[in-house]
């Protein structure tokens, strides 16, 4: 009896367990509802309004329905040309070559059309952006540059490649490329040039009957980043400009042109070209100065200057293509060359008139008086004759004869003393070699003044 009594007790004493902790569990999750009630209710959550866009359960090609068309052929085939509108964002120049007659450009350009194909419901009217991918499967403008030489687009660390599509069926199509195109360039005032380079766009297929091809906003259509610079040149604008292109086998195409002006700084032509040559060509003139008979010191600072003229006028030919017509820096240099090379041709001059005078002063010095007869002439002959008669030795000839034959003679010695004396006057200063470098030190500065005074008059 006891042990009934004891067992009954114990299952109470569980059951009265059990109770209390199912008790305890459920105040513990009251808790936690409340709790969390509380925290919904006591602080609201704003939630954004999603885009159907981009939340659609189907993928984007059946969204857009790319497999429901074909897109090889353009939009609205056999209706009116496709506008496509074109603006273009200029990231840099990133050279200019003058020796391949070419520049390089890194640009965004975007393409503008609609293709009712593409459309799809939206709720927000908000657009669907998609990477290079989507490319492969719609139809794009087929847009190229014309007269590139390289061109690729950037594919670090993907295709930078953009499209974005509008529930209305407009799309944007944007790239990242860079191109090298031709630019046909006038050197004939080089360094002094300023240059107009063209890049142009056109479609390679479509013709203006099926596509036509227009800056979007005009000349706002061309941006240009603040920070573009070159070494050489400054930019001076950009503009737009758009034609049409006829070609005799396919027909007339659109044709955009990115033109801009470049112009070139003459700093650095002046501190590397125009300066060493204008030193050259003053200091040929130093050799004025030296005596003409120090023969090493004028001949090695002639050969010094004229070899260094040479030396100049190939660094800068080197540099530039091998064009046909003479540029203005060939002017100058080879002007300056004419001055070098025209001051050892006055030393040559000025040392060989010295040896020549110096000859015929060894030779008087070395050469015998001449032996001559006493000649006794009559009064009326004066001193003057009788000293033109020197040298003259008298023949024996008849008493009656003889004033006639001495008035003959001194009538001859006359006319040989005055022509001499002509000639010594009109060879006087040829003759003189320090006259000709006194000559020589105003003549060539006042020259090498006024070409440069016409030069930078004509260039500037």
């Amino acid at each position: 009896m006891l042990s009934i009594l004891s067992f009954s007790m114990n299952a109470a004493f569980l059951l009265l367990c059990v109770s209390v902790c199912g008790q305890c569990g459920k105040m513990k999750l009251g808790v936690r509802r409340t709790s969390g009630q509380h925290h919904n209710h006591g602080t609201p959550l704003f939630k954004k309004t999603l885009d159907e866009t981009k939340t659609h359960p189907l993928r984007s090609d059946h969204l857009l329905r790319v497999d429901d068309h074909d897109f090889t052929m353009r939009p609205e085939f056999a209706g009116p040309a496709v506008p496509v509108g074109v603006d273009v964002q200029v990231e840099s120049l990133d050279s200019i070559s003058e020796v391949d007659m070419d520049f390089t450009m890194t640009l965004y350009l975007r393409h503008y059309w609609k293709d009712e194909r593409l459309s799809f419901p939206s709720k927000t009217n908000k657009s669907m952006t998609f990477d290079g991918r989507l490319v492969k499967k719609i139809w794009v403008p087929d847009v190229f540059f014309v007269h590139s030489k390289r061109s690729f687009i950037h594919d670090t660390t993907t295709e930078n490649i953009m499209i974005r599509v509008y529930p209305d069926g407009h799309v944007l199509y944007s790239l990242r490329v860079t191109v090298t195109s031709a630019c046909n360039m006038d050197f004939s005032r080089f360094p002094l040039d300023t240059q107009t380079c063209t890049l142009e766009l056109e479609s390679y297929a479509y013709t203006d009957e099926d596509l036509m091809l227009y800056w979007k906003s005009g000349d706002e259509s061309l941006s240009t980043d603040d920070k573009i610079s070159l070494s050489q040149f400054l930019i001076q604008k950009f503009h737009t400009t758009s034609r049409l292109a006829f070609y005799s086998s396919t027909g007339w195409y659109n044709r955009l042109y990115i033109n801009f002006t470049l112009r070139r700084h003459i700093f650095f032509f002046l501190l590397q070209t125009y300066f060493p040559a204008t030193l050259m060509v003053m200091l040929s003139w130093v050799s004025f100065w030296i005596d003409r008979r120090a023969v090493p010191a004028r001949v090695s600072l002639g050969i010094t200057t004229v070899l260094t003229m040479s030396t100049i006028i190939t660094g800068v030919n080197a540099s530039m293509p091998r064009v046909s017509y003479i540029k203005a820096v060939d002017i100058y240099l080879w002007v300056s060359f004419v001055f070098v090379f025209l001051s050892v041709l006055e030393y040559a001059a000025v040392n060989y008139l010295t040896t020549v005078h110096d000859g015929k002063d060894r030779k008087l010095r070395e050469k015998p008086l001449p032996h001559t007869r006493t000649m006794l002439l009559d009064d009326a002959y004066g001193k003057s004759d009788v000293n033109g008669l020197a040298g003259y030795t008298q023949d024996p000839v008849s008493s009656g004869d003889k004033q006639e034959h001495m008035v003959v003679c001194l009538s001859l010695a006359n006319e040989a003393t005055a022509a001499k004396k002509k000639t010594l006057r009109g060879f006087r200063i040829i003759q003189n070699t320090h006259a000709i470098d006194a000559y020589s030190r105003m003549i060539f500065p006042g020259a090498f003044i006024f070409f440069n005074l016409i030069y930078w008059s004509v260039y500037c």
